[in-house]
């Protein structure tokens, strides 16, 4: 682990995560890919019981506000989503140049070295104010970064569960404040 990193586990808390694209590329820039993400995103949280707050799927950066998983721990959900997100796009991308399909990565990123950057950001929030404000902070992304006008707009994001009270792509667990 490098120095000056540390991660808190075990106390309860939930994990504001933020994990990056290889050198921020936009990878997930594509429908497919961030439906792809939203789909892995639910099998991982199935399979190692943690609870969803919040997510935002950005073109090259994720944000997620999960509780502490049943099994493991938050860098341990992080390898396996980040492993099979990247196994199977790249798998489509392979089969996509063999049919000559439409690409899953946008088409002015070749096929990177790596998908994602080894590491990530775990911030423990522990407090109602806390969570609001990660919650606020990764919704706004969307509009910050030009892509909607508005938070809700954006489907790859728990914001419509929280704004309008839509299930979105991916079911979104409420902590009560």
């Amino acid at each position: 682990m490098p120095k000056g990193l540390k991660r808190y586990y075990g106390r309860g808390h939930l994990h504001f995560l933020t994990f990056s694209c290889y050198r921020r590329l936009p990878l997930l820039k594509t429908v497919r890919a961030r439906d792809l993400f939203v789909r892995e995103l639910a099998r991982v949280r199935g399979e190692y019981g943690f609870l969803l707050v919040g997510y935002v799927l950005m073109p090259e950066h994720v944000h997620l506000l999960i509780s502490e998983p049943k099994k493991g721990t938050p860098s341990t959900v992080l390898q396996m989503l980040k492993q099979r997100v990247s196994q199977k796009l790249r798998k489509k991308l392979r089969d996509a140049c063999e049919k000559k399909l439409p690409l899953v990565f946008p088409e002015s990123v070749e096929n990177p070295r790596s998908f994602w950057q080894a590491r990530f950001y775990d911030f423990n929030v522990y407090t109602n104010g806390k969570k609001r404000e990660k919650l606020e902070y990764m919704h706004r992304n969307p509009v910050t970064r030009g892509l909607v006008e508005h938070p809700g707009d954006w489907p790859w994001s728990s914001c419509s569960f929280y704004t309008k009270g839509e299930a979105g792509l991916i079911g979104i667990d409420v902590i009560p404040d």
